[in-house]
């Protein structure tokens, strides 16, 4: 894979409150450069939602009601947000949640394309026993020994995916066949089927 022809694109990942719909709580954007991340042009933010965070979010990322206090709103930071998202390609593991829970808080933002390391993976690497995540770090092995954060925060999740995506990216020889391979229907970024009418 030649990483010179890539798109800009940004690896995100989102936590919520717990709640239905849900409410951000974090938010990870990191850039993906010449096959590598860029930690030095990521964003990473703590919001304080609305809606208190439920016991069960609690025991998945580990930020309490107290932890978020003192966060800026999703009001005070969601232009910082936008501007990093700008129009790039993102990519996320299930990229369909985190696409539609920032699309929801950021009404008119449009990534250019969505890819989807979930069905990238089952692709590359067929027959695995489980494709959550946390499966296929164990499968694939990345060094995370220095990202900030743990499992389950929106930091360590984006460089985990980061990663997870660089590596399965080897399997496809040029950024349309990732592409094709990678975006889920209906997503930006999908192919349009031959079959579909064409508006004169």
């Amino acid at each position: 894979m030649n990483f010179s022809t890539w798109p800009p694109l940004l690896v995100v990942d989102v936590e919520g409150n717990g709640a239905n719909p849900p409410d951000l709580v974090e938010v990870a954007v990191l850039p993906v450069v010449g096959g590598a991340p860029d930690v030095s042009t990521a964003g990473a933010w703590l919001i304080r939602p609305p809606r208190p965070v439920t016991p069960f979010a609690v025991q998945v990322h580990g930020l309490t009601n107290q932890v978020l206090a003192s966060c800026p709103s999703w009001q005070e930071i969601a232009g910082q947000v936008r501007g990093k998202l700008g129009g790039a390609w993102i990519a996320a593991h299930n990229a369909h949640v985190d696409y539609r829970v920032l699309s929801a808080h950021l009404p008119g933002w449009q990534p250019a394309g969505v890819l989807d390391t979930l069905r990238l993976a089952r692709v590359a690497w067929p027959g695995l026993a489980s494709y959550r995540l946390d499966a296929l770090i164990g499968h694939f092995k990345p060094d995370l020994s220095h990202v900030p954060d743990q499992r389950h925060r929106a930091r360590y999740d984006a460089y985990a995916t980061a990663l997870l995506l660089v590596a399965l990216a080897e399997h496809f020889p040029t950024w349309e066949q990732l592409a094709a391979a990678g975006v889920p229907a209906g997503l930006p970024g999908a192919p349009q089927s031959e079959e579909d009418p064409t508006l004169w």
